[in-house]
């Protein structure tokens, strides 16, 4: 079913999926391990892991120590990968899909992950007044560019001073018109990390202040 459609009349952006529960397993490699996982009729690319979702598990960059948010983690796979390049950081994994969070907390503990949790709800909610270093997401771009424009412009409220936003898309989601809307209005830089099939791993980086910047802020303060 394409773009990962829970159904023809239940969209994976269900908070309690009505479809008939099929569970199954699913695996892939990631830097060397095998990463084992449940996954279920109802959610977002129940059949495995798409083309795009592994783009961007293979294009995203996290350090050891990072705090890390997987926004609509889906069954997991992004959020576990994430915490297994963070090892003395944490992952926090946000879902609106309740089925698919119960499935990305059975997932975390089948792939021994103690660096993570996930929380219930849309968007930026589950995580209020927090912020992290990497921001990842392969977004629900079928609710719409309005709302996955409100996310883009959301992101940087949640992301540390040097803190990044990665999220990945392909042409017919209007991943093109995101990364020009990015290049235009994001408070730092944008880059393609990578490309297949299709899609593109966006990142969009907050530009560190600067010393003059930092002498201005102070200025500024004290006039």
């Amino acid at each position: 079913m394409p773009d990962g459609e829970a159904g023809p009349s239940e969209p994976y952006w269900t908070e309690r999926p009505r479809s008939r529960s099929t569970p199954g397993e699913r695996r892939f490699l990631y830097r060397g391990e095998m990463l084992r996982f449940v996954v279920d009729a109802g959610v977002f690319s129940s059949h495995g892991l798409d083309p795009g979702t592994a783009l961007l598990i293979e294009n995203l960059r996290v350090d050891p120590t990072d705090r890390v948010l997987d926004l609509g983690c889906g069954w997991g796979p992004v959020g576990v990968a994430a915490a297994r390049s963070a090892p003395r950081g944490h992952v926090v994994l946000t879902e609106v899909n309740r089925r698919a969070a119960r499935l990305a907390r059975r997932n975390l503990d089948r792939n021994g992950v103690v660096n993570a949790e996930v929380r219930v709800g849309p968007f930026f909610e589950p995580v209020t007044g927090e912020s992290f270093d990497v921001i990842v997401t392969n977004p629900p771009y079928r609710l719409g560019r309005e709302s996955i424009l409100r996310l883009l412009e959301d992101a940087p409220r949640h992301l540390s001073p040097t803190g990044r936003l990665v999220l990945v898309g392909k042409g017919s989601q209007g991943i093109r018109f995101y990364q020009d809307w990015l290049e235009t209005h994001w408070p730092g830089e944008v880059e393609v990390l990578g490309r297949g099939s299709g899609y593109r791993v966006i990142e969009a980086r907050r530009r560190p202040p600067t010393p003059s910047s930092r002498v201005r802020a102070r200025r500024r303060r004290s006039s």
